[in-house]
């Protein structure tokens, strides 16, 4: 039996993969140290996703972690191609640097695609979640949850020992992965295709050399044996993983593939009858080796039910295409986390947590439609067709509308804007420009570490000081930064890509996106900053009860 209330945490995170690390680092960052459970023994076994975009990056490198994820990068980052071919001896039909066209000039992003492997991330986000804090349970299994009023209940058991416990908390965080079990308990549906395929995915050993012919690659879509036949190269050398589709509704099954059929699909792959191939199983000591991967594609209806929230592919599933599962998982937890600390520690009301769902949605949605977009071409289409979609757009440039942004009236209906022409405007990210601080090189985006951050721009200096006594007045953290005073602007773009004149300012996030600017000084800037702050807080709503409770 368990005993009620075993622990007690303001956030429960269950999921243990890059978006529920991630949620959990950013949370314990901000000063809330989450539970985080995760079923699985360990972090990410395989290497999942192979390259981390560079907004990605971009979020990692304003909590301090770029510098160690570059130390860790993959053996394969010198091969980023994609090749299609019937199999691996044949004539290649398209051969891709998957990067190269997506890759951010200096001008738009101080950083680029962060070339490591999923399970290797892991690794290291795990390690600063716990530094900063956060208690995080491997091997812990949620067993249920009552959501029911303004708390979460739960119960957890330790799958090593059996036991169960109790874990009372004010919010839980679902990322809990593409099965979404607890989205499927909430009754939230999906929006888009589904399901679109499933494939056996196995590792085998194999000296590929003569089909390679000194080729190299990240991966190779073939004709054989089936249409869709991927082959990737893990980091141990001569070791593959090969995923091969199948379909059920015609009464295909992951039973189907015995170790013996899986050694003649390969061969089929390569091209060779008679290749020596060792199959290997994806973890020492499983006996099962082949894997049933589902390749999905939807949306959930709703992204809040209550007190518990979804984020990463519990709240969307991608086609890999594009890179953008993983990122858009880890902008959830960006995205989220600020908004539930700033609830938490009772500077925002509880309406702000709804614009977590009124901007996040919206960017899966297009996202799915880009991927989709992706898929068709990379099966079908040829290397032109790919190089004709514009990734960086959908990287850099979406667009939030919510109130917990002041939209400007002039504002674009579309969901986008190309970010390598940036306009400032509010709802979008806040633009890179290299600034210069005592001779040191740093991007505007390097100032963006966790608070509502102002910028000042060189002439502005009463907002300067209207943003301290806001700061004071409303008990909200404010960085403050006066462009031409303590930072310099040597390349003179700061106020064009800002959109502002040179007594104006900008209101940044914390997550880096834009809430507000004003293109000239206001007549009483400080109440102006203060109103619009109580109104991006939704400060109206804030429960000073709970708050005191809680504290």
């Amino acid at each position: 039996m368990a005993a009620p209330h075993d622990h007690t945490t303001a956030v429960l995170i269950v999921g243990g993969g890059i978006t529920g690390l991630s949620t959990a680092l950013f949370l314990a960052r901000l000063g809330i140290r989450p539970i985080l459970v995760e079923r699985h023994p360990s972090t990410a076994i395989m290497p999942q996703a192979r390259a981390f975009n560079p907004r990605s990056m971009e979020i990692y490198r304003a909590v301090g972690l770029e510098e160690e994820i570059r130390t860790r990068t993959s053996i394969l980052a010198d091969r980023p191609e994609m090749i299609g071919a019937d199999t691996l001896v044949g004539q290649e039909r398209f051969r891709i640097d998957l990067l190269a066209h997506v890759r951010p000039p200096q001008s738009l992003s101080p950083t680029d695609w962060g070339l490591i492997d999923q399970d290797e991330l892991e690794l290291v986000v795990r390690a600063a979640a716990e530094r900063g804090g956060a208690d995080v349970r491997f091997g812990a299994e949620l067993v249920s949850f009552d959501s029911d009023g303004d708390d979460v209940r739960a119960i957890v058991r330790d799958l090593g020992s059996g036991a169960e416990y109790h874990v009372h908390a004010d919010y839980l965080v679902a990322a809990d992965g593409n099965r979404a079990g607890i989205r499927d308990r909430l009754g939230i549906g999906v929006d888009g295709p589904g399901v679109l395929g499933h494939a056996a995915h196995f590792l085998f050993d194999a000296d590929l050399g003569d089909a390679l012919r000194g080729r190299g690659f990240l991966l190779a879509y073939f004709d054989q044996p089936t249409a869709g036949t991927a082959l990737a190269p893990l980091r141990q050398a001569g070791r593959w993983m090969l995923g091969v589709p199948f379909q059920p509704r015609q009464g295909d099954s992951i039973e189907d593939f015995t170790e013996q059929r899986c050694v003649e699909l390969a061969r089929r792959a390569v091209g060779i009858a008679d290749l020596d191939i060792t199959l290997v199983p994806p973890v020492p000591g499983w006996s099962r080796k082949p894997m049933d991967v589902r390749l999905a594609a939807s949306v959930a209806r709703r992204y809040r039910a209550g007190q518990v929230f979804l984020v990463g592919d519990s709240a969307h599933v991608f086609p890999p295409t594009g890179s953008y599962g993983a990122g858009t998982g880890i902008a959830d937890a960006h995205n989220l986390a600020w908004k539930l600390a700033a609830v938490l520690k009772g500077q925002a009301g509880q309406s702000l947590l709804d614009t977590y769902e009124n901007e996040r949605r919206p960017v899966a949605q297009v996202t799915l439609d880009q991927a989709m977009r992706l898929l068709n071409a990379r099966h079908e289409g040829t290397a032109d067709d790919l190089t004709a979609i514009e990734d960086l757009t959908m990287i850099f440039g979406y667009r939030y509308d919510s109130a917990a942004v002041r939209v400007e009236t002039s504002t674009p209906d579309e969901p986008v804007e190309d970010p390598r022409e940036p306009s400032g405007r509010p709802g979008l990210r806040a633009p890179h420009v290299w600034l210069d601080r005592a001779r040191t090189k740093l991007s505007t985006l390097d100032l963006f570490t966790g608070a509502f951050t102002v910028l000042v721009a060189p002439d502005g200096g009463d907002w300067t000081a209207a943003a301290r006594t806001a700061a004071a007045s409303l008990g909200v953290e404010l960085d403050i930064h006066h462009i031409g005073v303590e930072l310099h602007d040597p390349e003179d773009r700061f106020l064009d890509t800002y959109g502002i004149a040179s007594t104006g300012m900008s209101l940044v996030r914390p997550d880096g996106f834009v809430a507000w600017r004003a293109g000239v000084l206001a007549q009483q800037p400080e109440h102006e900053l203060q109103q619009v702050l109580t109104q991006l807080l939704a400060r109206e709503h804030i429960d000073r009860d709970r708050f005191d409770r809680d504290r």
